[in-house]
């Protein structure tokens, strides 16, 4: 009965195994910080992290001249969302990820969701890398959770599309975001990664006309088209 059901829907799996990976990680570095596990050497954990899973513009530029495409270099690309600067840098990222994953997987299922979140990745690192020139390394979850959020923007937008509202107030969200952002930048001496997270929001949502249940259909559609011509 309707009266038994929690009044609180769960977590999608997915997202509550996203938000699980980044916080373990991110507690095992604190632990080792504090000097609790792994003994004096687990001080240098969170550098040897970054040095072996961040993202680096200079090393895809290397690859790219080189045409050389070593595995481990392009696991950077879905490794860097997981490792992050601080403790307060995680939980940010692990809370609007909670956030916009539930919505967004509530939506489009868990295997479309996963699919944004790493897209969404692959995307705000293509777009650090090739919009600027940038030596520092690009760690931390929020490119991608910036692509759940574009996902939620295109949710938002159909919603209001449907009951013919401008569909423009649903980007709202990521311009106070991004407006914050550079307002930061103006005070505070920040990094680029905004770059980023902008690459990645714009990823999420590109890909919501694929993913989303119609984008399959009409894609399931043109596939039987095609096969009917041959």
């Amino acid at each position: 009965m309707d009266n038994d059901r929690s009044a609180v829907n769960p977590l999608p799996p997915v997202v509550a195994a996203l938000f699980l990976v980044i916080i373990g990680i991110e507690i095992v570095l604190q632990l080792g910080e504090r000097g609790i596990i792994g003994g004096a050497g687990a001080v240098g954990w969170r550098l040897a992290a970054i040095q072996s899973h961040a993202f680096s513009g200079a090393v895809l530029d290397w690859m790219v001249a080189n045409n050389h495409w070593p595995p481990a270099q392009l696991a950077r690309f879905v490794t860097y969302p997981f490792v992050h600067a601080s403790f307060t840098h995680a939980l940010f990222a692990g809370v609007i990820l909670l956030a916009m994953g539930k919505m967004v997987g509530e939506a489009f299922g868990q295997i479309a969701t996963l699919a944004i979140f790493v897209v969404s990745g692959i995307g705000g690192a293509l777009a650090y890398a090739l919009i600027l020139d940038d030596p520092q390394p690009l760690i931390g979850g929020f490119p991608p959770v910036y692509g759940l959020i574009g996902a939620f923007t295109w949710l938002l937008a159909r919603s209001l599309a449907r009951i013919g509202a401008n569909q423009s107030r649903a980007f709202t969200l990521i311009a106070v975001l991004m407006g914050i952002q550079l307002l930061f930048g103006v005070f505070f001496e920040t990094q680029n990664d905004w770059v980023a997270d902008l690459g990645g929001f714009a990823a999420g949502f590109g890909l919501c006309f694929v993913v989303s249940p119609a984008g399959w259909a009409r894609l399931r559609g043109r596939g039987r088209g095609r096969g009917r011509g041959e």
